[in-house]
């Protein structure tokens, strides 16, 4: 059914949110603003950086969304590492999806430097053919990430297929014609993304290969 997997990192592939939410309430708290809660962080994940704080604090300006951008960056680069880590079975998954011929890409809210040095220090690296970052281009729920993606790889859109653990990775995907896949051990709650009328919904991530590989083979 499909050719080109293409997955949101952050909620679906690694298990990042407490990281996320630690360093953005670290970097509210040196501003000395009013600190969002765990949901209000959360609600948040899977945005571009600079749209994630504007949707957060609504009422700043661009300097401080500048400045907000490079404490988030400062606490999150120096997170303790185990505190990020890949989902059960999203390794062994991933290798054997690419063994079986399936092209994999990524679609993230993260920045380039935050996807390269994951991508590095997971190993994950050489399974991507392609990776597009919110920082250089539009971010979620923008469809331009996804169609920049189709137009390098030409795949028709019917042949992609968009992983996500949020609505914004979901609204991505119906808006560029791509069919998506609900994951519901992410960010967002699973009743959020089902309104986006994805092809699956998974509760853990080796239920996509083996959908997948069952699809493939009829």
């Amino acid at each position: 059914m499909y050719d080109l997997l293409i997955f949101d990192w952050d909620g679906t592939i690694i298990d990042s949110e407490a990281s996320i939410i630690g360093s953005m309430q670290s970097a509210a708290l040196d501003l000395s603003i009013d600190i969002p809660d765990d949901a209000a962080v959360r609600n948040i994940i899977g945005l571009g950086l600079p749209e994630a704080i504007r949707m957060l604090f609504p009422d700043q300006d661009d300097a401080f969304v500048l400045t907000m951008r490079e404490r988030y960056v400062q606490h999150f680069l120096s997170a303790d590492p185990t505190r990020s880590s890949l989902f059960p079975g999203v390794r062994d998954t991933l290798e054997n999806l690419h063994r079986e011929g399936f092209r994999l890409a990524v679609a993230t809210g993260k920045s380039r430097r935050g996807l390269d040095r994951v991508l590095s220090d997971t190993g994950l690296a050489p399974l991507f053919e392609i990776t597009k970052c919110a920082d250089e281009t539009a971010s979620k729920p923008d469809p331009y990430m996804l169609e920049e993606i189709l137009l390098v790889t030409d795949i028709d859109p019917r042949r992609a297929l968009m992983i996500g653990d949020t609505e914004y990775d979901l609204e991505m995907g119906q808006r560029a014609g791509i069919d998506t896949v609900a994951v519901s051990y992410g960010a967002h709650h699973i009743d959020r993304l089902t309104r986006w009328n994805p092809v699956l919904e998974v509760h853990q991530f080796a239920e996509l290969g083996s959908w997948l590989l069952r699809h493939k083979a009829n």
